[in-house]
């Protein structure tokens, strides 16, 4: 029976954790909306903690249309860097060469984005998970959909599409 090797052996020096965490730094933005990330297995599950800033119509009250399509959007990029980096840790793991900060991806850039409210964000936590539809070199098209109480009952959902970015154009 093969053993699992260590996480830590995966991504030497750092965990899974550590490395979604950089990912995630990456973009100033998620920390002002509070944005957060949760890994389980190879599935990425978004979670906007609710604030009172996050509002756009107190009257009803309901999230601004601005920060769902930001969540949804942030979700996108970083699942779509997240599958990146682990598709190009695999390789290298594969090929005996380690991979460290360096190797992280840039974020792919925004092409178009479309947003469908389906029902108002109500002032509670909310949830995002996306799936990428493709990706290739250049090019990469993301579906995500975002939830509160049930993942049955979606709130919005998008689609969009992101400029991949050059591999000579990776940091050094």
């Amino acid at each position: 029976m093969p053993t699992r090797r260590p996480e830590s052996f995966r991504f030497p020096g750092r965990g899974r954790d550590a490395v979604l965490n950089a990912l995630a730094d990456r973009i100033p933005y998620i920390s002002f909306l509070g944005i957060s990330f949760e890994r389980h297995g190879d599935e990425l599950t978004a979670v906007l903690a609710f604030d009172g800033k996050l509002i756009g119509n107190p009257r009803l009250p309901a999230l601004h249309g601005g920060v769902t399509a930001a969540f949804l959007e942030v979700a996108a990029i970083i699942e779509l860097s997240w599958t990146c980096y682990r598709e190009d840790f695999e390789g290298t793991a594969s090929r005996g060469e380690s991979a460290g900060a360096d190797a992280m991806p840039r974020l792919p850039k925004t092409i178009d984005f479309t947003v469908d409210y389906l029902r108002p964000g109500l002032p509670r936590d909310a949830y995002a998970r996306a799936r990428v539809n493709r990706s290739g070199r250049r090019y990469a098209s993301v579906h995500v959909e975002a939830w509160q109480d049930s993942r049955s009952r979606l709130f919005a959902q998008a689609t969009g599409h992101f400029l991949m970015a050059a591999p000579t154009d990776a940091p050094k």
